[in-house]
């Protein structure tokens, strides 16, 4: 049943820029849950069913939130309100999940799972974030661990990748060994530069501070005083993720990212991710967030095309079970 609610906001220049140029932030939220906003001065009316009410009206308040905070907002911000609004999140979880405030950007959670996983990375020493491409795994790791470095509760930041080829020979490639294995490391360095002045990054990574390596260059350390992330993980073996994870040393926190149904191993049964996660489970201070689908923050056709996948991947695992009782 179609009703009407008013919501008021304390100052209008904020209630500006929430509406947003030629009320673009309030279009998208109608065009997304089928109500109408009509702003006026300090006030937005709300009309429509009452569940779409309910998340436009949360909605609609955790980003004036943002705005008292100084954070600006932009149409992803707005798509990552109502996905916290759809899961009840949107006033209560984000506001458990704060946001990191970095030199180049302010960095709020924009699904529920991002809003556990940014939750998870300030109370655990060792955090899973697990799920398909797309989805903030990486990102926000780089981005909580840069926070945690810039505020001095750690003195290093090591960001780690298996060397995997995926079908292409490292020995082939030309330069020495740093250039062979930058372009897997990549990713690492572009989600630094993202929330890091560049010139700062690279002073930091000269003094020693910040190090972005191959796994295989982790063997024999013990790092202490750290935050240390190990991304794609689902390419690491079992063996390179025991000796991975036993690095742990005094005052660090480790982070690991991956999505176990993309490894790019001969032997996916071999995966040190997928064997890691069904292993801890229970051990104090281990936290694990997994991410659907309905987490991916690219592309709108990045989440269509995962859930593609994924429903293709169910479907097939039916089958499978349904020959089995044959």
């Amino acid at each position: 049943m179609s009703s009407t609610e008013t919501l008021v906001f304390d100052d209008n220049a904020l209630m500006s820029a929430l509406a947003g140029p030629h009320d673009a932030n309030l279009l998208l939220i109608e065009n997304a849950l089928g109500v109408r906003l009509d702003a006026r001065g300090n006030e937005v009316t709300l009309r429509g069913a009452e569940g779409a009410r309910y998340q436009a009206r949360e909605a609609l308040r955790s980003l004036y939130a943002r705005l008292e905070k100084g954070e600006p907002i932009a149409a992803a911000d707005v798509e990552g309100a109502l996905r916290l609004s759809a899961g009840g999140e949107a006033t209560n979880g984000a506001a458990s999940a704060p946001s990191l405030v970095l030199p180049r950007r302010t960095i709020a959670p924009r699904s529920a799972a991002q809003a556990d996983y940014m939750r998870k990375l300030s109370q655990n020493e060792l955090v899973f974030g697990v799920g398909p491409a797309g989805t903030g795994k990486t990102y926000l790791a780089v981005a909580n661990a840069a926070a945690a470095f810039l505020r001095g509760e750690v003195e290093r930041l090591i960001l780690s990748r298996p060397a995997v080829e995926a079908g292409e020979r490292i020995g082939f490639l030309p330069g020495d060994m740093k250039e062979k294995v930058d372009p897997y490391l990549r990713p690492l360095y572009d989600a630094l530069y993202d929330v890091m002045h560049t010139d700062h990054v690279d002073r930091r990574i000269a003094a020693g501070e910040i190090e972005i390596a191959p796994l295989a260059f982790m063997r024999g350390r013990t790092l202490s005083r750290a935050v240390v992330i190990l991304d794609e993980a689902q390419n690491a073996t079992i063996g390179q993720m025991k000796m991975f994870l036993t690095r742990l040393g005094e005052g660090s926190r480790m982070v690991i990212t991956g999505d176990p149904s993309q490894t790019d191993l001969p032997d996916a049964r071999q995966s040190g991710l997928q064997d890691a996660l069904s292993l801890v489970p229970g051990i104090q201070g281990v936290a694990v967030t997994r991410f659907s689908g309905e987490d991916v923050v690219r592309h709108r056709l990045v989440g269509e095309i995962v859930r593609a996948y994924d429903a293709r991947e169910r479907a097939r695992m039916e089958k499978a079970q349904e020959q089995a009782k044959k």
